[in-house]
């Protein structure tokens, strides 16, 4: 019976892993704001269910939501398809050497090769330490060494250091691939796993193994507490105006509109948007964000695996929507920061300066699996730009390709900078 009872229970399971979800966009340190489908506006309507209930949920009424077709998984068609399954799940329990073995491990690494079969690098399962720790770096605090990052790869790889904190006092660059930690080998450890490592308590100290091109070399960093910046803003010479967005949260929106308030109050003749190793984050956020350049029409699609769309649209009242405008983005503009410089690039609102972007085109929905038993991210939908291109594994092309070499950053210029000032001050 108490075996029954386990099959059933992990039946449920694997099916709500399937069926349930909030949404999120993004890539990289962690960038997940729930946005329920199938409603207007965000609210508490089921993601996926057999029948949309016809009830109203939290004073939102659910009259269309999506489904997931079960035709034809009948329980007799589910048993024969199970069947391997659990007779692997036997095999283990009565002939696996070391006895007893954890029930609750072998359900998360179902799980996790479940989604890993599906060959989409983001759509994954994360233990309940993982899922918290991914979350919470989006509140904008945690604590660690203070570096935006790249977790998809083989190894945990620097986007850019966070200005003011230990990995920039450290010396660790862009690009920069972690590939030990306190010794221990990264390689084929799960990103996620390797940047809980990195992190930890503050004022404790962690050694990481830096690969930069050829060379290997350690650094020591103290860890401390990090208040992620989300903006960086100043007027350069010339009278342009500059404003560096770092990431896509909640404080994302308010910090923009208070920078562009200070900057246009001083009348620029032009305004620089720096994107670059920008990671992404909340998808609201990203249209809220881009609203704030173009005053109206459609700034993205979001496009299901049946063909059917969402349609996002401008919001009113964009406090940058007339003056001279570029956009820095390159190799690290990813996901939410793709989708606001396609819609400026599609518009013909301002010009796009630097590197092919990352090509994080795809949307996930985030779900906390029932228990706390931690979570997962599977990929529902692309996104494409106003003019319906899809970018994801191609990116965004700038209208002027500036290279940034390790010279450059040695030498302490920026060219590709330097080339948006020249866009802007020359006639």
């Amino acid at each position: 019976m108490q075996n029954k009872g386990l099959k059933t229970f992990l039946l449920i399971l694997l099916a709500l892993v399937i069926l349930a979800g909030t949404f999120t966009a993004g890539t990289g340190f962690g960038y997940f704001l729930p946005r329920i489908l199938g409603t207007e506006d965000g609210g508490n309507c089921p993601v996926v269910t057999t029948e949309c209930p016809t009830t109203v949920i939290e004073g939102i009424e659910c009259p269309a939501c999506p489904t997931y077709s079960t035709e034809g998984d009948s329980p007799a068609n589910m048993k024969d398809l199970f069947a391997p399954f659990w007779e692997v799940w036997n095999l283990v329990h009565n002939d696996y050497v070391d006895q007893p073995v954890d029930d609750t491990l072998l359900m998360r690494g179902a799980i996790a090769g479940m989604l890993a079969a599906l060959g989409d690098k983001h759509t994954s399962y994360m233990d309940p330490q993982e899922f918290e720790d991914a979350n919470t770096s989006m509140t904008g605090e945690y604590q660690g060494i203070g570096a935006w990052v790249d977790i998809t790869g083989d190894y945990v790889e620097i986007i850019t250091p966070m200005k003011g904190f230990p990995a920039e006092a450290a010396g660790l660059r862009p690009k920069d691939k972690v590939i030990a930690i306190d010794g221990e080998d990264m390689t084929g450890v799960d990103g996620q796993i390797a940047l809980n490592k990195i992190k930890g308590p503050k004022d404790t100290q962690v050694t990481l193994t830096i690969m930069r091109g050829e060379e290997v070399f350690d650094v020591t960093i103290t860890r401390a507490a990090i208040t992620a910046p989300t903006v960086d803003y100043e007027m350069l010479e010339g009278n342009v105006a500059y404003v560096a967005l770092n990431t896509f949260n909640e404080y994302s929106t308010p910090d923009l509109r208070n920078a562009l308030d200070n900057l246009l109050a001083q009348d620029p003749v032009g305004l620089i948007f720096d994107l670059r190793n920008n990671g992404g984050g909340y998808l609201s956020t990203a249209i809220e964000v881009v609203s704030e350049f173009i005053a109206d029409g459609v700034v993205m699609y979001e496009e299901y695996g049946d063909g059917s769309r969402d349609t996002y649209t401008a919001i009113p009242g964009g406090r940058a929507t007339g003056i001279p405008l570029v956009v820095l983005v390159n190799e690290g503009t990813a996901s939410a920061s793709e989708i606001v410089a396609g819609a400026i690039q599609d518009y013909g609102r301002g010009q796009l300066v630097g590197a092919v972007t990352y090509g994080k085109g795809t949307v996930q929905i985030w779900t906390e699996l029932a228990d706390k038993q931690g979570g997962v991210r599977i990929t529902i939908a692309r996104w494409l730009t106003p003019n319906g291109t899809q970018i994801s594994e191609v990116g965004l092309t700038p209208d002027h390709i500036v290279e940034y070499t390790e010279e450059d950053y040695n030498n302490e210029v920026d060219p590709q900078l330097d080339k948006a000032l020249e866009l802007l001050t020359q006639p």
